[in-house]
């Protein structure tokens, strides 16, 4: 809601807009929301949602129309909630959180994104898509709830809760304001480090039972499941040659674009066009266009900006993030503590140093934050970049930072030629001491190829318990350098 009030306020300060075109401009946005497993409390969010935009819209823009107030939103449900454990409970998982954003008619998505059972596995097959579409065409076409009002109008329990969110929410937005608006509490790292903070306080609550997750910490024990008798059939497998016949088809694009039956125009003025566009103060659309008339690539248009603007790398929130897990004396966190410490000692350092990295154009961040943030209260120094890093950039950071060990994170399914990637250029850099550690969806049959290639450790999401990741980190540190194991269990 602070962004788009970020927007809103830039637009209307442009001058490019009148006032009497702002309900227009108002009624064209948008939003893209996640939905939870609370459902209820989900739901509630939803309407306190439309009614937070209706005020913001009409106090603060002056926008009287009604229709041009309304709430419209897009949905993702919860794909961070999903579980490689038991992954048949996903199948209920998800259709509970989209009844959160389906059962309020007055808050209900105008288009929902459902997860498919098995994105804790690997990339699913078309039929798992079909699966995910059938649950919503159900409850559209054989349930009644599109005959009815909004079923929840005068509910006391849930009014409650909306006013409850709508007064936090609010309280929450003006905090923002006070700040300099969205944009200043990006820049400050203040919102990064809530989102952060907020996942690492989940974790904590998972791996301490207090947060039950029903197949991974409680009711755990389960029949054979058919749907993954046979893993490797369970998920889609990628042919490795897409990638090279969609390079080639690129490659063929650009040189034969200017010919018959295309025949764009040469795309350097285009290109040129856009850049002094974006060096000025006008709008970027029209010079955008013009580059799509010229048969620009996404790629090409992109570069031309970062010439421009150069490429900006947001704060990660990892370093300002409060920690969830203490080290209490007897706890999991002070024994890897302890194996922290003993182990940088016995290598003459400070403090033993940690890159994690996210290569590829995976923009899901949370595992690597969250596993950046406990390695950072277990008492090593990390080095975390942020997303979207090159194998290239991740290897000449871990050299110039002379770290101990290097974390990926790939939750693409791009991790058989990324990390495989990283381990030859550390190979090439002569840093064959690095151990390099995976995590993310990987398959098994995937991870047994990475392990043979050298990777040190394959974590997946069935290992939930990241003090113990952690500790496994510090024995491949020890491992690779030729110490002794510790005593101290991780």
């Amino acid at each position: 809601m602070s962004t788009a009030i970020a927007v809103l306020d830039a637009v209307r300060d442009s001058g490019q807009v009148p006032q009497e075109r702002m309900g227009d401009v108002v009624a064209r946005i948008s939003f893209f929301v996640n939905a939870g497993v609370r459902f209820v409390e989900e739901m509630c969010k939803m309407r306190a949602f439309g009614r937070i935009w209706d005020k913001v819209t009409r106090e603060r823009y002056g926008i009287e129309n009604p229709k041009q107030r309304r709430f419209r939103y897009g949905v993702q449900v919860n794909s961070l909630g999903l579980t490689e454990a038991q992954p048949e409970n996903n199948v209920q998982r998800i259709v509970l959180e989209m009844l959160a954003v389906t059962l309020s008619k007055d808050a209900r998505a105008r288009a929902v994104q459902l997860p498919a059972w098995n994105e804790a596995l690997g990339l699913p097959r078309p039929w798992d898509q079909q699966w995910s579409l059938r649950i919503q065409q159900v409850l559209a076409y054989e349930s009644d709830l599109l005959e009815y009002d909004d079923i929840f109008e005068g509910s006391k329990v849930v009014e409650a809760k909306v006013e409850q969110l709508v007064e936090e929410v609010l309280a929450e937005i003006d905090r923002i304001q006070e700040m300099g608006g969205a944009l200043a509490a990006v820049e400050s790292g203040y919102l990064k480090s809530q989102l952060v903070a907020s996942h690492a306080e989940r974790r904590a609550r998972i791996e301490s039972g207090e947060e039950k997750i029903v197949g991974v910490n409680i009711f755990e024990g389960t029949e054979p499941n058919p749907l993954t008798a046979d893993l490797d059939t369970a998920i889609q497998t990628v042919d490795p040659e897409v990638e090279t016949r969609v390079v080639e088809s690129l490659r063929k694009w650009r040189d034969t674009r200017y010919q018959p039956p295309f025949n764009h125009p040469r795309p350097c003025k285009a290109l040129e066009r856009l850049k002094e566009a974006a060096q000025g103060t006008g709008n970027l659309m029209e010079a955008t266009l013009e580059c799509a008339r010229a048969g620009v690539t996404t790629g090409e248009w992109a570069g031309a900006l970062r010439e421009v603007f150069g490429e900006y790398r947001a704060p990660t929130g990892v370093s300002s993030a409060p920690v969830a897990v203490p080290a209490e004396q007897g706890s999991a966190m002070a024994e890897v503590r302890a194996k922290v410490d003993a182990t940088a000692r016995d290598l003459g350092v400070g403090k033993l140093r940690f890159l994690v990295g996210k290569p590829g154009l995976d923009g899901h961040s949370n595992g690597a934050e969250q596993i950046a943030v406990r390695a950072r209260d277990a008492g090593f120094e990390v080095v975390y970049q942020g997303i979207r890093l090159t194998p290239e950039q991740i290897v000449d950071a871990a050299l110039a930072e002379d770290v101990h060990a290097v974390g990926l994170s790939i939750l693409s399914g791009s991790h058989a030629q990324l990390v495989p990637d990283v381990l030859q250029r550390l190979r090439v850099a002569g840093a064959t001491d690095i151990p390099v550690i995976a995590g993310g969806i990987i398959p098994n049959g995937d991870a047994e190829q990475l392990r043979a290639a050298g990777v040190a450790a394959v974590f997946t999401p069935k290992d939930f318990d990241i003090t113990g990741i952690i500790g496994r980190i510090v024995d491949e540190i020890r491992t690779a350098n030729k110490l002794d194991p510790l005593e101290v269990p991780a």
